[in-house]
C-alpha cells in the first residue's frame, strides 16, 4: 500500500485536474478521499494513502515526474506454449515503486518474457520515469531488442517492435541481461501467479 509524504491540498487538486472523483473524508482525520481508474487514496495531514487493485493509477499522478528507475521483468510458460504468466518490478534508490504478475493465457516462454517486459515499461512510463536500466534473465530477449539477434517469429517481431516504441518514449535507455538470482523478484511474481491460476 502506497504512501505519499505531500501536501494532502496540493494532491486533491492535482487529483482533481486528472479527473478524479474526490469527495469528503469519512472521519475526522481524513482529509478527503478520491478514487480514479482501480484506485482509491485517503487523505491524512502530510501523506495520502493510496489503496485498490491498481494503486499506480493514483501513485502515477501524484508522484513527481522525472528520475530514474530500474526495470526488472520476466515470463513463464508452463510447456512451451502452455499456461503462461507476467512478472515485472520497477525499483528507485527509494525502493520498488510497483510491481505485478498476472496470467496472460496461453503463450511460449518468449511470448511471456515479451509480454512482462512491454508492462513493465508502460508502468515504468505512466510513472513518468525519465530513464530506465531495464534487466531480464532472457538473454533471447535482450538480443533481440538491442539488434545483436534477428527476430524470425512475426509474433515476436511484433513485441519487439512494442518494445522499441516504448523504449522511445524514454530521454535514455539501457537493457541487459542478467542472471536469474538478480531477477529473482520478477521471476518470483510471475511464477506466484501462475501457482494461483
Amino acid at each position: 500500500m502506497p504512501v505519499i509524504e505531500c501536501d494532502a491540498d496540493a494532491a486533491r487538486e492535482t487529483l482533481a485536474d486528472a479527473g478524479a472523483d474526490v469527495s469528503a473524508g469519512n472521519s475526522e482525520h481524513e482529509e478527503w478521499r478520491a478514487e480514479y481508474g482501480d484506485a482509491n487514496a485517503v487523505a491524512y495531514e502530510g501523506k495520502v494513502v493510496i489503496q485498490g487493485s491498481n494503486p499506480q493509477d493514483i501513485e502515477a499522478i501524484l508522484r513527481e515526474a522525472g528520475g530514474h528507475a530500474y526495470v526488472y521483468f520476466d515470463g513463464a510458460s508452463r510447456g512451451n506454449p502452455g499456461p503462461a504468466a507476467v512478472g515485472w518490478v520497477v525499483v528507485t534508490s527509494d525502493g520498488i515503486v510497483a510491481e505485478g504478475g498476472e496470467t496472460i493465457g496461453r503463450a511460449t516462454n518468449n511470448q511471456a518474457e515479451y509480454e512482462a517486459l512491454i508492462r513493465a515499461l508502460r508502468a515504468a512510463r505512466d510513472y513518468g520515469f525519465d530513464s530506465v536500466e531495464v534487466k531480464g534473465d532472457s538473454q533471447l530477449i535482450v538480443k533481440q531488442v538491442t539488434g545483436a539477434w534477428d527476430t524470425n517469429d512475426p509474433e515476436l517481431r511484433e513485441h519487439r517492435v512494442t518494445v522499441r516504441e516504448l523504449l522511445a518514449e524514454f530521454d535514455d535507455w539501457e537493457l541487459s541481461h542478467v542472471p536469474r538470482e538478480i531477477n529473482e523478484r520478477a521471476d518470483e511474481l510471475a511464477n506466484e501467479a501462475l501457482d494461483d491460476a
